[in-house]
């Protein structure tokens, strides 16, 4: 896009009640995959006030006491004090869990039903998305936004700004010039706190300890910096808001630049192609644009439930791509493994490490292995 624009992206921390769900859905998912790694979960967690409930179908060998799981979870994170909204101590956990379906686990473990290889857990579509913006090929209003919030909770943990909860919000604005990111226009940032910090005190504090360090030199006079811009955040948590698994899809993904599909991720196993190819299609896009066939790239893979092959493959490189995007549709369909199954080997899905991508996004973090650019000495020889 040419000239001068805005664009917004936001972050939610460990904290927010909707965050609160998906780490809970994931650390129950990880306990199961740690026990038994062909198990097939689909796990989603509610939480208002000081009550946490655990629903879905689990599929296992193993045992998981959810209670447990559930109050680890909010320890964890910081819930140790009912004035921040919830208890890990006290909080009620009612689990309503029970096995899949045999219709669902017809379709989808292999030598079932129809279909001898494992197909999709379900129908449906997920992107991928990667931009040369940053180090890590993200844009660069998510990548902000997630550092802000993951040192919210550092300076919270540390004790180096006293009295904050939980629960915190930030988002970014960012100024482009013709396609590129130029300054950072506007900061928001909501931090719960106690009545013993003052809001002006806090707003300091978080300016110095949170905001410059994070945003640096993208800062400048003209940034329009909002910390708690209602004046008061002490109550919140479940206290506030009631939480569900899988309401930040778009915290979790790109921060609405590019595309989503709309399926969720936490709580879910690899054998739903609603995490597993979304983390694929992250893959494909990421060692793309790391190859320099494109500066910006979205990958699109779509299923049906119990199908292995997907019914569609699609690139968009946005007018950015150093050859035909038919050629790199057919690379991709050469190079990258696009049935479940071997989605879930080559990325080496089936291990217990979820609970870290349930806050702060799924990708641009290191570890991952759909993060890793191991495909891009194939792809160069395209150019």
């Amino acid at each position: 896009m040419k000239g001068n624009y805005y664009f917004t992206s936001e972050s939610v921390s460990e904290g927010h009640p909707d965050k609160v769900c998906d780490k809970v859905s994931d650390a129950i998912l990880d306990e199961v995959l740690r026990q038994d790694p062909q198990a097939r979960v689909a796990v989603e967690t509610a939480t208002k006030n000081s009550m946490i409930m655990v629903l879905g179908e689990i599929k296992t060998t193993g045992y998981v006491d959810m209670q447990k799981v559930a109050r680890d979870a909010l320890r964890d994170i910081g819930y140790t004090n009912a004035k921040f909204g919830i208890d890990a101590e006290d909080a009620a956990v009612l689990v309503a869990v029970q096995p899949q379906s045999p219709d669902i686990s017809m379709g989808v473990s292999s030598g079932e039903g129809m279909h001898e290889e494992q197909g999709a857990g379900d129908q449906g579509l997920m992107f991928g998305f990667a931009c040369d913006e940053t180090e890590e090929l993200m844009p660069l209003a998510i990548m902000k936004a997630h550092a802000l919030t993951k040192r919210l909770a550092e300076v919270r943990k540390k004790g180096i700004i006293p009295h904050l909860g939980p629960d915190a919000k930030s988002q970014v604005t960012v100024e482009y010039s013709d396609g590129k990111p130029k300054r950072i226009e506007a900061v928001v940032v909501a931090q719960q706190h106690l009545e013993e910090l003052a809001e002006e005190d806090l707003r300091d504090a978080i300016r110095n300890e949170v905001i410059e360090p994070v945003c640096g030199d993208l800062l400048d006079k003209n940034t329009k910096i909002h910390i708690n811009a209602t004046g008061r955040f002490v109550i919140g948590g479940p206290a506030a808001d009631a939480g569900l698994t899988g309401r930040k899809i778009i915290v979790d993904t790109y921060g609405g630049m590019g595309r989503h599909g709309g399926g969720a991720f936490s709580g879910k196993d690899p054998s739903k192609v609603d995490r597993s190819a979304a983390y694929m299609a992250r893959y494909i896009a990421k060692n793309l644009v790391a190859a320099g066939l494109a500066t910006k790239c979205e990958v699109q893979l779509a299923y049906a439930i119990g199908v292995a092959d997907p019914v569609g493959v699609y690139v968009d490189t946005f007018g950015t791509g150093k050859i035909s995007e038919e050629k790199i549709i057919a690379a991709v369909k050469e190079h990258f493994p696009l049935k479940p199954a071997a989605i879930i080997k080559h990325l080496n899905l089936l291990r217990p490490i979820y609970y870290e991508t349930a806050a702060y996004g799924h990708f641009g973090r290191s570890g991952f292995p759909w993060e890793k650019t191991d495909m891009v000495e194939k792809l160069k020889k395209l150019l």
